[in-house]
């Protein structure tokens, strides 16, 4: 089966900030009594634009949103919360999870993540019958596969290497090379997998 997942040009994403955004950013910096510089120095994020967010000129990249808030000791999703913001944003009943299959009928992937995070984020709930096999084309450059195994051993090749992972092991290896994983025990192979499509925070992700 070939998974092509997220897209390929590796331009940067925008998205549209909550209108809370620049004030949160503003608040939290001058909660640790930080200068725009520096911000700007622990960020790595220049301070003109730091300035634009704060006043909510502009869209910032998820990537720039990441190192802000790591350099404000905080994470994403609480620099991005609102007043009155819904506790559960989404449930999907079990008949509404997506549900892919490899090419020879015996590996099953249920789409776990949110479809609106293709691009950046997948996540999946892998399960595989005694020799099935999931074959997938490389991923845009950068992509990270984290390979949970939860029961189960699998054969996990990618590109010229080829590594085994039985239960309660982590793998994690190279998505944007050709891949495959084969399920090598006797019994069905169960695992999370979760597929980080462009590293954020890094070199590249900042250059974008």
């Amino acid at each position: 089966m070939s998974t092509r997942r997220g897209r390929k040009d590796g331009s940067p994403q925008e998205f549209d900030p909550t209108p809370s955004l620049g004030k949160t950013i503003q608040r939290l910096r001058k909660a640790y009594n930080m200068s725009l510089g520096d911000l700007s120095e622990q960020s790595g994020v220049a301070k003109s634009i730091i300035s634009q967010i704060e006043r909510n000129e502009t869209n910032p990249t998820l990537s720039t949103v990441y190192r802000l808030s790591k350099a404000l000791d905080t994470t994403i999703d609480e620099v991005l919360r609102t007043e009155g913001q819904q506790v559960f944003l989404e449930h999907q009943s079990k008949s509404g999870v997506p549900i892919l299959e490899s090419q020879d009928g015996l590996c099953r992937l249920a789409i776990a993540g949110p479809l609106n995070l293709v691009e950046q984020v997948q996540w999946y709930d892998f399960r595989a019958k005694p020799r099935g096999v999931l074959e997938s084309d490389p991923h845009p450059p950068g992509t990270i596969e984290h390979l949970y195994m939860l029961g189960g051993e699998v054969e996990v090749t990618s590109g010229s290497e080829t590594r085994l992972a039985k239960a309660g092991e982590t793998l994690r290896f190279r998505g944007d090379l050709a891949h495959r994983i084969v399920n090598v025990g006797e019994g069905e192979a169960h695992a999370t997998m979760v597929l980080v499509l462009r590293q954020l925070g890094s070199a590249e992700a900042r250059a974008g």
